[in-house]
């Protein structure tokens, strides 16, 4: 996977590269791994936008993108490639990776919330000038409903944040996003978000697994900065229902995937109640978690 640390033409190698290379670093401390994330937070950053202070998530020149009229969307699952901007700049001794990270999640925490701390997927911005074109939601329901999985995506990344800056701003923001996330009316019992939490065809919607595997994730990390708030508790339960034989495959089916019932994107017609990689990940990730913390 190391040809991955050129790709420039999307914003996903912070999962594609944090996910592998990062995680190889710490646990081998391999040191060939250090210059695959370097270059790969160089290609990221060629996507960076100074102006308006955000990295470009998809380019609007080919595929459905090119049809919304976008001139620089910015998705919330970027806030995912942050990890890797704040690794790359301890690594290599640049502070331009941290810069722009930060800068990133604080123009993200300015524009891409509403005022019950959820999140629109896609902001468009005008690259020079930093204007607001369209505030969308593209894997979602409606432009102004909650699609489940990018509201963990933004749980995840501020708590990301706050571990490398201290920055307390992150830190409450998370906790907003956490109290939308579970005081939301329509949040099943078993902590299982429906793929959008306005959905209309509740309790009928399909779940989406792996935006409860990232959330659980994340509230051990949070734990760990809070620790008397439940937090951890709310991990545990999720993990419990993940783990039951509602959502955790027998061992040989599910095309060997551990997780069941996960969730694409619906308004495209794609990976609609199926097993999905990052589900997996979150859910195994977890599970260190609190195999660490326990």
């Amino acid at each position: 996977m190391d040809s991955v640390k050129y790709l420039k033409w999307h914003h996903d190698v912070g999962f594609m590269i944090g996910c592998s290379f990062l995680n190889g670093l710490r646990e081998t401390g391999n040191p060939a791994y250090k210059d695959v994330i370097v270059e790969a937070a160089r290609s990221l950053c060629t996507r960076y936008r100074p102006g308006a202070g955000v990295i470009q998530s998809w380019d609007t020149d080919k595929g459905w993108m090119a049809e919304r009229g976008w001139t620089c969307p910015v998705i919330i699952d970027n806030m995912m490639n942050l990890e890797l901007l704040f690794e790359a700049s301890l690594i290599s001794g640049d502070p331009s990776f941290y810069e722009i990270a930060v800068r990133y999640a604080d123009v993200t925490l300015e524009n891409h919330f509403r005022d019950d701390h959820s999140s629109y997927h896609v902001i468009d911005y005008d690259p020079v000038s930093g204007k607001v074109l369209h505030k969308h939601t593209a894997q979602g329901y409606t432009h102004e409903s909650a699609w489940a999985r990018g509201q963990a995506w933004g749980l995840y990344g501020y708590i990301t944040c706050y571990r490398y800056t201290k920055d307390v701003r992150y830190l409450k923001q998370a906790q907003k996003i956490h109290a939308f996330i579970f005081n939301y009316e329509n949040l099943p019992e078993d902590l299982v978000p429906y793929w959008d939490y306005n959905v209309p065809d509740i309790p009928k919607a399909p779940r989406d697994a792996s935006a409860a595997a990232c959330t659980a994730s994340t509230l051990y990390e949070l734990s760990t900065y809070l620790p008397d708030k439940g937090y951890k508790e709310k991990a545990d339960q999720i993990m419990e229902s993940l783990s039951s034989p509602r959502y955790r495959a027998k061992v040989g089916t599910n095309g060997n995937f551990i997780l069941k019932h996960s969730v694409g994107s619906i308004p495209h017609d794609v990976e609609i109640d199926v097993p999905l990689n990052y589900a997996d990940y979150y859910f195994l990730e977890g599970l260190i978690r609190k195999k660490e913390l326990e």
